[in-house]
């Protein structure tokens, strides 16, 4: 193929086109419009820096329709569209002529579109024949969704849990009103949110949705209570509701039922609310007219026989609450009985608090009673508030009960609970009851049966009580009175079921047969006195996995164990395939620890949380790590044996200059605890580091000849 060996345009044309004729592998683009436009160079004009560049270009790869068009400019709209050969002209006379065919066509005979129409129905119901019934359900419900997007019910409920989550109680009803009054029909879940946001305002705070405060009390009356000084304005019912009616009207004409979210429920634009630890306290007015409008609303509800459900009959209880109507709140939970509901802890909240406000305790014990019998059990809040109304009432044998039940259900209590617990042994009621003699053996026996810590044969001794706060030495020894607390035993037949509950949660999560294989590992390589989360330890306080402190806690943790054997090293596999693992002294630590028969890796797709929890399970051994097992895996274990298990068998660690640090579980169950000698020791919840340092309550009478100050020494054995 000849090259360009020149710049004189006239001879580039003259090649330029025999190349065209003479090569098939490209289109020609009409040759007379290129030479018209390249012969318009004059030979001697002055060619620029940019063209002489593509020439060299041109040279080195030799002439084509690239180079021609590289130098040529490219031909304009018009005059393609002169030239009626190009293609693209081809392409749109081709074009206009089947449209005109088809047109014709169907213009001639009215049958041709009725022809078509047929066929295209005949399509329709070959599909719908051959479609399965789940794809004509889905079909179909995709039809009514997008129906019933359009409905003012859904708009309705759209814009009352809006009103919902913001704890807007006036702008929720006002759109029940106007809801009312263009005769749209409510469900189950208009009325239940209503209720919510009527109860909620009638006890005087109102929680927006979905805000809680991570903390839970019983008494909403006493947070909902209101400075005496604060001026309230008063409400403009007509007005707003005209203004929020007139909101809904707009959201409705606009499609978006979050128009004008802004809606002020007091004269003048000033609030009668305000927000306070994430509850909006509400003026006496607003309590006592959403009071009445919820009993409306209910009255409603059972007229439109709507179904009612918990929710809307513990709203009703909170109401009653509210007027301090006991009975009515408990006849709500003993109503959900008939009806077959199942009641929740919430829904005994109300009556409970009602008649411990009223200082009933016959009728809050009864409730407690109830409870029970549903397979409903009290947590701390209502626990407080029973032995809240026992300690003003005096009552020495309910304390007694209630503080058991904090011993066996809460086991740490709260710094009000606590208070509580102060005030009623300080009193002088706690000073005149129990017993002068009692049968020492007898009350052994007992702490032997109930495993250690308590004995529940009533209060012992008499005279005045002293209370102190103390700390627990590592020996387990109270530095207040010197006693020796028990580290309660755990029964091995509720830790043989824990360990079947968790290896059948484990396998049911589990990809194919990965924890069964861990199950026969450890069948033969077991038994083991201690196992090692190995990913929590070796990232610990870093991003990036590092082997020596695993081998620095490994080397540790054996120097506290009897046979001073390896533990178990529990590590997921991408661990040891990781990035730097293939150093020879990273590389040495694994082998070392295969070679010990110590190290189990986890394969893909397993959470190692399972593996190294269950062993430390079956073996009853200590497991090392600084994983507090709180999130949703350990929340299926429950939370009665669990936190026990954990406080007796967990290993914290930690690091300094001189290596790693352990911080071996208590010396003894961190429990509300009761002595042979009637002695209480009560633990508070607060939050600490190690256990160490945690703050107890020591009980003690005071002619029991001990020394309630903050040292191990006593002058009695107690």
């Amino acid at each position: 193929m000849a090259t360009f060996n020149t710049l004189q345009p006239q001879r580039l044309l003259s090649f330029s086109l025999s190349s065209f004729s003479s090569s098939s592998s490209f289109p020609l683009r009409n040759p007379f419009q290129l030479t018209s436009r390249v012969s318009s160079h004059h030979p001697h004009e002055t060619i620029s820096f940019k063209q002489k560049r593509r020439q060299q270009q041109q040279h080195q790869t030799g002439p084509g329709y690239s180079s021609v068009k590289s130098l040529v400019e490219t031909p304009t709209r018009n005059s393609v569209k002169a030239d009626p050969d190009t293609r693209f002209n081809r392409r749109t006379r081709d074009y206009r002529d089947r449209t005109a065919s088809s047109s014709s066509t169907l213009s001639d005979s009215s049958s041709g579109r009725q022809a078509v129409t047929e066929r295209w129905q005949k399509k329709e119901k070959e599909n719908l024949v051959n479609m399965t019934e789940e794809e004509q359900d889905k079909k179909n419900k995709k039809k009514r969704k997008k129906k019933d997007q359009d409905s003012p019910e859904l708009k309705l409920r759209v814009a009352l849990d809006m009103c919902s989550k913001r704890g807007d109680v006036m702008g929720a009803l006002s759109l029940y009103d106007s809801a009312l009054a263009k005769g749209v029909k409510l469900g189950q879940h208009h009325y239940t949110v209503l209720l919510y946001l009527c109860s909620s305002a009638a006890v005087g705070v109102v929680r927006p949705a979905k805000s809680g405060t991570g903390s839970r009390t019983l008494n909403a009356l006493l947070s909902s209570a209101t400075d005496e000084g604060n001026d309230s304005a008063e409400l403009n019912y007509a007005s707003d509701s005209e203004v929020l009616v007139s909101a809904f009207n707009s959201a409705e004409k606009s499609g978006n039922p979050f128009a004008n979210e802004d809606s002020s429920f007091v004269k003048d634009g000033s609030s009668s609310s305000r927000q306070e630890d994430h509850g909006i306290m509400v003026s006496e007015d607003v309590k006592k007219y959403a009071l009445q409008r919820g009993f409306e609303i209910y009255d409603s509800m059972c007229l439109d026989k709507v179904q009612v459900n918990e929710a809307a009959l513990t709203s009703v209880a909170r109401m009653a609450m509210s007027m301090g109507d006991g009975d009515r709140a408990f006849e709500m939970v003993k109503q959900m009985k008939i009806m077959g509901i199942n009641p929740r802890l919430r829904s005994y909240g109300p009556a409970l608090s009602t008649y411990c406000s009223n200082g009933e305790i016959d009728k809050a014990f009864d409730v407690e009673k109830h409870m029970l019998d549903d397979g409903v059990y009290p947590e701390e809040p209502e626990l407080e508030a029973l032995l809240r109304v026992s300690v003003q009432a005096g009552k020495g044998d309910k304390v007694y009960y209630v503080l058991h039940k904090l011993r066996s259900s809460v086991r740490k209590v709260s710094p009000s609970t606590a208070s509580l617990i102060v005030d009623w042994f300080k009193g002088r009621q706690a000073s005149r009851l129990g017993k002068r003699k009692w049968d020492i053996r007898s009350i052994k026996e007992a702490m032997e049966n109930s495993g250690g810590g308590w004995h529940g044969q009533g209060w012992l001794g008499k005279g005045k009580w002293e209370v102190s706060h103390t700390t627990i030495g590592d020996d387990g020894m109270c530095k207040c009175c010197g006693v020796h607390l028990a580290t309660i035993d755990l029964d091995p037949i509720e830790t043989e079921n824990f360990a079947k509950s968790v290896a059948s949660i484990a396998v049911m999560r589990e990809k194919k047969l990965n924890f069964q294989k861990f199950q026969a590992w450890l069948d033969n390589h077991g038994p083991f006195e201690a196992v090692v989360d190995a990913a929590n330890v070796g990232l610990f306080r870093q991003r990036k996995f590092k082997p020596s402190m695993v081998n620095a806690v490994v080397n540790g943790i054996r120097q506290k164990l009897p046979s001073r054997k390896f533990p178990l090293i529990i590590l997921h596999h991408r661990r040891i395939k990781g990035e730097k693992m293939g150093e020879p002294i990273n590389r040495a630590l694994i082998d070392r620890w295969n070679n010990a028969d110590a190290l189990y890796a986890t394969p893909t797709g397993s959470n190692d949380d399972w593996y190294w929890l269950y062993a430390a399970i079956k073996f009853k051994c200590l497991l090392v790590t600084n994983d507090e097992m709180r999130d949703h895996l350990f929340q299926l274990l429950g939370n009665d044996f669990f936190p026990k298990w954990k406080e007796r068998h967990q290993v914290r660690f930690s690091f300094t200059d001189s290596g790693p640090q352990f911080h071996m579980p208590p010396p003894c169950s961190v429990v509300i605890q009761e002595s042979e000698q009637g002695h209480w020791h009560v633990p508070i919840e607060t939050e600490v580091n190690y256990e160490s340092e945690r703050r107890w309550l020591c009980i003690t009478r005071s002619t029991s000849g001990m020394v309630c100050e903050d040292s191990s020494t006593a002058t009695g054995n107690n």
